[in-house]
Order: structure tokens, then sequence, then C-alpha cells
């Protein structure tokens, strides 16, 4: 190894390590004068080293290191730290413009000499600070329209939400009013259509998500609901939903929903003409990727109930077969004394969850 023997060969080492630095650096006595200085300084603030070295670091320049936020770091924060990292600098430089500086300072405290050194170092983030603020300013705007989005779907919400319930009003309004008791039927049939539309955008909008809907959570305070409004202590019907974890997207979840809605119904009116303790509706959902697989069983009396229902194939029948076809699924019924079983199949799925019957 290399001894340095004498002052000479210790400042010229001193120095060569100083312009192998690429970012602007200063030597820098206790009385804050320049000692050296790296080949990047003097080409970032186009000073010389004639007009440098040896001089107050205040005056360089005409006086364009007097700046009051680098008075504060050397003469109050770097005598009482030894080190202090990050401190930022905004300041017009003359020839550069407005630049944004980090500095970095160390004090160089010495064993055999009572005087310090203090070494700084300068990095440009001038371009990177400008790329945080238009960053900022593109998130600043993004929230700006997602929120103003937000006040739009939930406007959106409310007079959807008015239109059905006054559509719903009217149908009742026209089957009191009708003498025909087949019209009266259809209108009121109607009528729990709408209200079961209704239902599903209530609840569908109850989540804070826009694009996606987490499924399991959407059906279980649907069934809640039904459960609440359709079954009681005259009818006591326990519906319960058993999810897989997974989205959908917002628009797919309505029409999952009014599937759901329109077979829970359905059971509800025709499973059980007699009350019965262990009456039950399940509603299962299975997904693998893309595909997936819904069932709607129940624990009711079967084929005896749904006869009439099967031949007249209602508008709920309707509704939901289109439903069906819109998301190229398939929908199988099993029905017999011991319940019925409907599933839709999003694709080939082998569904892993028990049903009701």
């Amino acid at each position: 190894m290399w001894n340095i023997q004498d002052l000479e060969a210790a400042q010229t080492l001193a120095q060569a390590i100083v312009n192998t630095i690429p970012e602007p650096f200063l030597v820098l006595d206790e009385q804050f004068r320049v000692l050296a200085a790296s080949r990047s300084f003097y080409a970032t603030f186009k000073v010389d080293p004639e007009q440098t070295e040896g001089c107050l670091l205040y005056a360089l320049g005409d006086g364009q290191w007097d700046i009051p936020a680098l008075r504060l770091l050397l003469e109050t924060i770097i005598p009482q730290k030894v080190a202090m990292d990050g401190f930022e600098v905004e300041h017009d430089f003359p020839g550069l413009g407005r630049r944004t500086m980090v500095l970095n300072a160390r004090k160089v405290i010495y064993d055999t000499s009572p005087s310090i050194t203090i070494l700084l170092a300068f990095t440009d983030v001038t371009v990177r600070r400008a790329i945080e603020r238009e960053k900022d300013e593109i998130i600043k705007q993004t929230e700006e329209l997602l929120r103003q989005k937000q006040i739009l779907l939930l406007e959106m919400e409310h007079r959807v939400a008015n239109s059905l319930q006054i559509i719903a009003s009217i149908l009742m309004l026209k089957a009191r009013s009708v003498s025909s008791e087949e019209t009266r039927l259809h209108l009121r049939d109607a009528h729990q259509r709408v209200m079961s539309i209704a239902a599903v955008q209530k609840h569908l909008h109850a989540f804070d998500a826009i694009d996606r809907i987490e499924v399991g959570s959407y059906l279980s305070k649907l069934c809640e609901s039904l459960a609440a409004s359709m079954t009681g202590d005259s009818q006591p019907i326990a519906i319960k939903v058993l999810a897989e974890a997974g989205t959908i997207e917002s628009a797919k979840a309505v029409s999952i929903g009014l599937i759901v809605t329109e077979l829970v119904i359905n059971a509800i009116k025709y499973a059980f003409p007699t009350a019965r303790t262990d009456a039950l509706i399940l509603v299962t959902y299975e997904v693998a990727g893309t595909d997936w697989k819904l069932i709607i069983s129940d624990n009711g009396v079967g084929t005896s109930s749904l006869d009439g229902v099967a031949k007249k194939g209602g508008l709920g029948t309707a509704i939901v077969k289109a439903l069906v076809e819109q998301f190229a699924a398939h929908m199988e019924t099993a029905t017999g004394p011991a319940g019925t079983s409907i599933s839709i199949t999003r694709a080939t799925f082998t569904s892993r969850m028990p049903q009701a019957v």
C-alpha cells in the first residue's frame, strides 16, 4: 500500500478524489472559504478556479451563493451537527436560472488539529421536482374527475331509484283499479319485477367500488333484503349465501343480481306452500378464472309446486333466460320431491359446493 508522506501528496490525492465526484462538490474551511472544488462544480455554475479557491463561499460569482437557506445550513445547523443530508435550496443562479439543489454536508474533525473542514455536495433536482409537481397535478386532476364522476353516479342512482318507485306505484294503482283478475295479476307481477330491479340497484351501489363488485358481499346483502321483505314469522324461510372470493364488473353484477332476485322470489312463492321450520333457499357462487357457476336451490316440495308456473312461463322466467343468454351461459333445472336446484354455468364448470336439495 502506498503511504502518504507529505502534505503536498495528500493534497494531490484529495483533489483527485474531489474531481472524480460527478456532482458539484466543495471543500470549505471553518470560515467557509473554498479549499477545493470539483470539476463538476466549475462546469455547472460556470465559475473559474482562480476566482473560487481561497474565496469566501458567499462572495462567489458576485454573491450568487449568499443564500439565506445556505447560511442557515452552514452557520446554524452544521456547528451543531456532524452531518446534514437532503437540505433543499431553491434559488436563481446567474446563467442557470431558477434551480432546486439538494445539499449534503459533512463536518470533518481532526484528532491532531483544532481546525475543521466542511464537505458540501450539490445535487440538481430541478427536473425531478418539476416531474413530481406535474405528477401531483395530474393526480389532483384525476381525483377531481373521479369526484365529479361519483357525484354524477350518485345523482343518476337517485333519479333511477325515484323513477322505479314512481313506476311501481303506478303499476300498483292500476292493479287496484282494474276489474279483470288476470290483468290484475299481470300488473302485480310487473310491480314485483320493478321492485326486484330496484332492490338490485340499491344493493349494487351500496359498495364504494365503481367498476368491480365483490360478489359474495353483494349477493349476501341482496338476499338479506329479500329475506327481510318477503319472509317472516308466518313464512320462516332461511336464505343462505355461499360465495367464493371474487369480483365482477358492475354491469354483470346487475344481471346476476336480477337472476338471483327472480329465482329466490320464485322459490319463496312456490317452493313452500305450507310453513316449515327447516325451509331453506341456498345461493352458491363459484368461480374459476373467467368461468363461474351460480346455483339457487331449495328444499321445498319441488315439481308439484312448479308445474303450473313452468307451463305458464311467466315474465320472471323470460327475464332469467334472456339474462343467461347475455352471459353466453346455460341453465339447468333439477326438481323433485326433495326440492329444486337451478344452476347457471358460464363455460364448463364442476360445482364444489353443497346444494339445499
